[in-house]
């Protein structure tokens, strides 16, 4: 770990005295959020909660979570979701971690989280589905993990704008189209008779338009709930963030998201964004927006300068990215620009891929328990994640990390390994 290797370097006092005074900065910060909702249908759900305790009855190690959940077919996918997400992603942590090695294991427990909800969802045999957009703020670095079509924005304090979701509309995402086929779906439009064929994309059976949500068991588990994760640290200016549904993204686009609201306060932000998202639409979706604002001390909740007009495809390049010699340099993050740092990306939909042990902290991850579900396992009974893959036979019997039996054939079915028929037999604890 980076905190490890600046131990065995003598520290100037100066940069002990700026390091200090930065970490003041980050606890410090101020999370102001709102939301707003026009609603069609009734399945539109958020989860908006500050303070947070990372070590129980401390009060100081805190953190935030907003997430947005679209539901279809039915709300109960989208309701019981988000009642048992952070809990189910909370549960995949390991115990006595130090922030460092907290937010660099959240991305991996998302993804389990994730999969453990849509499986013990998918166990009640309701029938619907939902996307989830979900964002762990954590001092100054934000992490979110996303399946479906909305979408999470940043305005950093410097007016960039990157983009911190993925897109699963199965019209605009060719990867994840080939992924589906290959597990055993079809891609296609819907097929109104006579070789007529109309509409978005959509997977059958079933019909979705999306390649990855929590529930939908009817649909078939190459639509999977792994999770695209990014996390990323702000500058200690800090920035502002847009979750949102696809009614407002239908209708515009990310840069007049930001400009239709610019030095509103949040509430009056969330408001104006659904508002002209619907102006320009109409009320044929809910349109739900959270704005969440993430304010230094000494800056107010101000006007952020206007953003940069860059195409799309340059965000990427914006994120300063750490390299192995950067955490044994010790001063040269104070004389590096404070600019927005990507930490992690990773959107694989293999499971062996996101869970597998190329983590600094692999060490801590329980032996003898389930990656997704938690649940204990004997020694003789796990299912290494790294079995049928090409390293197998280079690995020690003791390679983890391991999933129960249920886990396993849940792995097997959204990577369509398993035959057809048999695609929810063996879904049970």
């Amino acid at each position: 770990m980076m905190t490890a290797a600046r131990e065995h370097h003598t520290v100037p006092l100066s940069v002990l005295l700026k390091r200090e005074l930065a970490n003041e900065r980050v606890e410090k910060l101020e999370i102001l959020y709102g939301q707003a909702c026009q609603s069609k249908k009734g399945e539109d759900f958020t989860l908006l909660k500050t303070e947070c305790q990372r070590i129980v009855g401390d009060g100081v190690t805190t953190y935030s979570v907003f997430g947005l959940f679209d539901g279809h077919n039915g709300s109960a996918a989208a309701i019981y979701t988000k009642e048992n997400l952070l809990n189910n992603v909370i549960a995949a942590m390991p115990s006595d971690l130090n922030r460092d090695e907290w937010v660099a294991a959240l991305p991996r427990a998302l993804v389990a989280g994730f999969v453990k909800t849509d499986k013990d969802f998918q166990q009640r045999a309701r029938t619907s589905g939902t996307t989830v957009t979900f964002a762990v703020i954590e001092g100054l670095v934000i992490t979110v993990a996303s399946v479906g079509d909305s979408r999470c924005i940043l305005e950093s304090a410097e007016g960039d704008l990157y983009y911190l979701s993925e897109d699963h509309r199965l019209e605009c995402n060719e990867e994840e189209r080939e992924r589906i086929t290959a597990s055993g779906g079809e891609v296609g439009r819907l097929n109104t008779g006579g070789g007529a064929e109309i509409g978005p994309l959509r997977c059958w059976p079933g019909g979705l338009c999306l390649s990855r949500s929590i529930g939908d068991v009817d649909v078939g588990e190459y639509i999977v709930p792994i999770p695209y994760v990014k996390q990323i640290k702000l500058s200690t200016g800090g920035g502002r963030l847009i979750i949102s549904s696809d009614g407002v993204w239908d209708a515009l686009s990310e840069e007049v998201a930001l400009d239709c609201c610019r030095g509103m306060p949040v509430e009056a932000a969330a408001a104006q964004i659904v508002k002209e998202a619907v102006q320009v639409k109409g009320l044929r979706d809910d349109t739900t927006c959270i704005v969440i604002d993430i304010v230094p001390p000494e800056k107010p909740a101000a006007p952020l300068p206007p953003p940069k007009k860059l195409g799309r495809g340059v965000f990427k390049s914006m994120f300063r990215k750490k390299s192995p010699e950067y955490s044994s340099q010790i001063d040269k993050e104070y004389l590096e620009p404070d600019v927005v740092e990507e930490l992690f990306e990773e959107g694989s939909a293999m499971l062996s891929e996101r869970l597998d042990t190329k983590y600094p902290i692999c060490k801590m991850f329980k032996l003898f328990k389930c990656a997704v579900c938690q649940v204990e396992i004997k020694p003789d009974e796990g299912f290494s994640i790294h079995v049928g893959s090409s390293d197998y036979g280079k690995l020690h019997p003791w390679d983890g990390p391991f999933l129960c039996s249920s886990c396993q054939d849940k792995k097997e079915a959204m990577e369509g390994k398993r035959p057809p028929g048999d695609r929810h037999s063996s879904d049970s604890d």
